[in-house]
């Protein structure tokens, strides 16, 4: 048995907020795994879900995949504070990287 609290994200909320960040923010997920996932060799990044202790991605590092997970700033309980750090990672990554970020409401 471990003494990890439950996962509090189902895995509808888990794969929903991936199939979003896959299909509107694959860049993203590059500049997020390629900064705070350590992998600043990645070629290519996916999200594969969300969990308790953060976000999950797959990245390509030397044309292999890598399991990466990006803690949270915070503990996240709910689906609405998934979004809130999601940006809050992707502004970091891009000052980490030297890149310019979209503005609000870009795509």
């Amino acid at each position: 048995m471990t003494d990890a609290p439950p996962d509090p994200f189902s895995p509808q909320v888990s794969a929903a907020v991936a199939v979003h960040m896959n299909g509107d923010h694959a860049e993203d997920n590059l500049l997020i795994a390629r900064s705070l996932g350590g992998q600043p060799g990645a070629t290519a990044a996916v999200m594969t879900g969300v969990r308790r202790e953060g976000a999950a991605f797959e990245a390509t590092v030397d044309g292999a995949p890598v399991e990466v997970i990006v803690p949270w700033a915070a503990p996240i309980t709910d689906r609405g504070a998934i979004r809130v750090e999601v940006v809050r990672m992707y502004h970091e990554a891009c000052a980490a990287l030297g890149v310019e970020p979209r503005q609000a409401g870009e795509h």
